[in-house]
C-alpha cells in the first residue's frame, strides 16, 4: 500500500479544505490506501495550528489555495517558516498559473487540480513522501 512507510507505519497527513465534504472524500481515499489522516482543517489558520500541534509527526499536508481566515498561500508560508522541511501539496481549481508557480517557488512540493483525480494524487504524493 502506498500510504505505509517502511516498517509498516502509515504516513501521517493533514488535509486542509474549506469544504469538509472534499476533505472527507480525500481522507477516505487516502485512508483506503494506508495513510493515516491525523487531522483536517477548514481554513488556513486551523491548518497552521494543527501542523504546529502535531509536529514532528506530520508527513504531508494538503492545502487548498482558497480558504477563509487565512488562505492556502499564507498558510503555506507560515508552515514553511515553522518547518522548512514540511512537505506541502497545494490543491485548487484549474486556473492561474502564476499562483501555482508562486506556491512551488515558495516551497510547495506540488500542485493538484481539483476535483482531485485519485490516481494523479498518488503519482504525485508518493514520490514526495519517499524523498
Amino acid at each position: 500500500m502506498e500510504g505505509i512507510k517502511k516498517g509498516g507505519v502509515p504516513y501521517q497527513v493533514i488535509i486542509a479544505d474549506e469544504f469538509m465534504f472534499m476533505a472527507k472524500r480525500l481522507g477516505q481515499f487516502l485512508t483506503s490506501r494506508g495513510f493515516a489522516v491525523t487531522g483536517t482543517a477548514a481554513n488556513g489558520a486551523e491548518a497552521v495550528a494543527l501542523y504546529k500541534t502535531l509536529y514532528p509527526n506530520v508527513d504531508l499536508v494538503t492545502l487548498d489555495i482558497s480558504m477563509p481566515e487565512i488562505d492556502g498561500i499564507t498558510a503555506l508560508k507560515q508552515i514553511l517558516e515553522f518547518d522548512k522541511q514540511a512537505k506541502v501539496v497545494m490543491t485548487g481549481a484549474l486556473g492561474d498559473q502564476d499562483i501555482v508557480k508562486k506556491c512551488i517557488l515558495m516551497g510547495a512540493k506540488s500542485f493538484i487540480v481539483k476535483p482531485v483525480d485519485k490516481n494523479k494524487l498518488l503519482k504525485k504524493v508518493v514520490p514526495i513522501l519517499k524523498q
